[in-house]
Formats: structure tokens, sequence, C-alpha cells
């Protein structure tokens, strides 16, 4: 994007902060309480909680990412990501700096094991998008992925996304029970949001796929009834899904694929 361009939707996005959102805030608070009452109430102020929260990871992330985690640690500053949910993931990797722990300390005094339990915990599913996750995993440049019988598409090793658990526990939990394989969770990383049309699908509905990275302990094997394990080149990207194509281009550019 022209940097000109982010300039002024900055100062456009501010003028409607100051100007609008205390009106949309009063409608709000008066829509929650009539429609639910203070359930209704209660909801509507978490989501302005969230999207506080999920500003300031992405205004504080330089400062945050200096104060907070060691070199190599988790990054803050993913849009759709709260602090909390980037502090829980520098807590499993054990890269946390002194100052980090401490603030991790004291959320987990004040709600236990708050940001572990808070990975990804805010990315709500929508009707008209498919949320799935992705396992990636590469050897010799080459990606995983099986062939259904009578089948000439491929499918990329994943799960559908679930709201209120994390990525990495219905990751984890769907590949062990699918491919008899332990995912490293220590090991995780974010790899990207890809999203498309859905094959056979009407235009307003999408599948969004949340990729990541993991190393695994065990002996891979699945079920003959779901297909056969296959390593695919670039070459093959005809053979899948136009949301996995925009995978196989992503892992090429990156020089991860022949």
């Amino acid at each position: 994007m022209n940097p000109l361009i982010g300039i002024l939707l900055f100062f456009i996005s501010i003028f409607l902060l100051i100007f609008t959102l205390p009106l949309g805030f009063i409608y709000g608070i008066f829509h929650g309480l009539f429609k639910k009452g203070v359930v209704g109430l209660g909801e509507y102020l978490l989501e302005i909680a969230i999207s506080i929260d999920q500003l300031g990871n992405v205004g504080m992330q330089h400062l945050l990412n200096v104060l907070w985690i060691k070199k190599g640690g988790y990054k803050f500053g993913n849009r759709d990501e709260t602090i909390s949910s980037a502090l829980g993931r520098n807590n499993k990797l054990g890269t946390l700096t002194k100052f980090g722990m401490a603030i991790d300390k004291l959320l987990d005094f004040l709600d236990k094991n708050h940001s572990l339990n808070s990975i990804d915990y805010y990315i709500e599913p929508s009707k008209e998008i498919l949320d799935q996750l992705i396992w990636v995993h590469i050897v010799d440049q080459k990606l995983l992925a099986t062939r259904p019988i009578g089948e000439t598409r491929y499918v990329l090793p994943g799960a559908q996304k679930e709201p209120h658990i994390s990525d990495v526990m219905v990751l984890t939990k769907e590949i062990k029970e699918g491919w008899k394989i332990t995912l490293d969770i220590s090991s995780f990383e974010y790899i990207g949001v890809f999203e498309a049309r859905v094959d056979g699908k009407g235009p307003g509905i999408l599948v969004r796929k949340t990729c990541y990275f993991s190393e695994y302990s065990g002996d891979m094997s699945i079920d003959p009834e779901q297909g056969e394990i296959v390593w695919l080149k670039y070459q093959d990207r005809k053979n899948a899904s136009e949301v996995d194509k925009l995978i196989f281009d992503f892992l090429k550019d990156s020089d991860l694929l022949i």
C-alpha cells in the first residue's frame, strides 16, 4: 500500500473515533440492554474490550516486543489477536522477559491461566466463512498431503477451527487422531491466513485457512479409508483447492517448495 494512503486512512479513522464512536457506543449499550438485558450489555462491552486489546496489540507492538519478549520470541502486532493471546504464546515458548513474566503472573493472579487460555480465543467464526486450521509439513521441499480414494484433488492435514479453544489444541488433537503423531506445541510457528471462495459454493461463501508449522513425534500413518499419503511439488498445485493454491504460492515464493 502507498504509505500516503495509510496516513490518510489513519486520520480518517481518528476523526470517526472522536465524532461517531460516542454515538455508536451509546446506541450499542441500549441495543444490548433491549435485546438481552444485562447479558446483552455484557456481551457488547466484552466485544469492545477485545477490540481495544487488539488495537493495543498493534499500537504497542514495537514497545512490547522490546520489553516483554526475548529475541526470537513470538512477536506482538497481529491485528487479529489480543495482547493476552500473544503473551500466552510466549509463555508457552518460554520467551518472556522478566518484565513479561511479571505481567503474566499478575494476569494469572487475577484470572488463572489467563494468557494461555487467551491464545486465539477471541478470533470468532462467521457463518459466511468456513474457518479451518492447517498443519504445513515440508520435507525435502515437498508438501505433505493426502489424496482421498477415487479423487484427484489433494487435501492438506488440518481441522475445523473451534470457538473458545486455541488453534494449537484443536490442531494437535485432530492430527493425533488422524495421523497417529503428536505435534510439538512448543515448536508451533504461525505462517499466515489464506482466504478464497469455497469450491462449488456461492461467491459469498469463503474458506479461511490459518496455517502453522510444527515439529512432531511418532510414526506417521493414516486410515487407508482416508486415502493415501502424498508429497507434493509446486506443479501439483493444479489439483488443489483455490485457497490451497494460495498456500502453494506462498510456500513457493518463500523457497520452501520445488
